[in-house]
């Protein structure tokens, strides 16, 4: 269960793997030219928007584009290891495919991370972010993002997108589940 908290979730900014479609895990890829420009666009999106701490993954490929963001707004960063991406142990650096989807539906190869436990750890690390003051930006990575929709209930329609910038509002009065919407 997600902490009932708004709050903003990004996505770091593209890689070298990202345009090579390789499963990037826990292996540490920094960000591109073309992702560091993409998380330079992100302050303008949501600088009138009062983020009073940007939390993030401590994958250099999300501490870059969160430090970028967080110079840019003046706000401290806060690193939460529950947020890494999943650990696929030795399909890293490999294109996604059939061990993938075997992935996702529970089988486990030696190495990785199960996925029930991943999304268990990437909640607990949502809920370490929202245990802040707010409005947080959270910097992670796509899988992460799923924890985001299983804790919701959210169907988001597909990955989140490098450097997309999505605000989620938990259920109020007004409307009876979690909402979200694309800056």
């Amino acid at each position: 269960m997600l902490n009932q908290r708004d709050f903003y979730f990004v996505r770091h900014g593209e890689t070298d793997w990202n345009l090579e479609h390789r499963a990037q895990g826990q292996t540490d890829i920094p960000l591109n030219s073309k992702g560091r420009m993409q998380a330079s666009t992100i302050p303008e999106k949501i600088r009138d928007v009062g983020i009073k701490l940007v939390c993030t993954s401590p994958l250099q490929r999300a501490m870059e584009t969160a430090n970028i963001v967080a110079e840019n707004l003046g706000v401290p960063v806060q690193v939460i290891d529950e947020l890494k991406e999943a650990c696929w142990g030795g399909f890293e650096g490999t294109v996604k495919g059939k061990w993938y989807t075997d992935w996702m539906g529970g089988h486990t190869e030696k190495g990785a991370e199960a996925y029930g436990q991943f999304i268990d750890r990437a909640t607990r690390g949502l809920n370490l972010a929202l245990a802040n003051d707010g409005p947080v930006l959270i910097v992670a990575h796509g899988e992460v993002y799923w924890a985001v929709e299983h804790a919701t209930k959210i169907q988001n329609g597909g990955d989140a997108a490098n450097c997309g910038v999505m605000y989620h509002e938990p259920p109020c009065s007004n409307h009876p589940s979690w909402r979200i919407k694309r800056l």
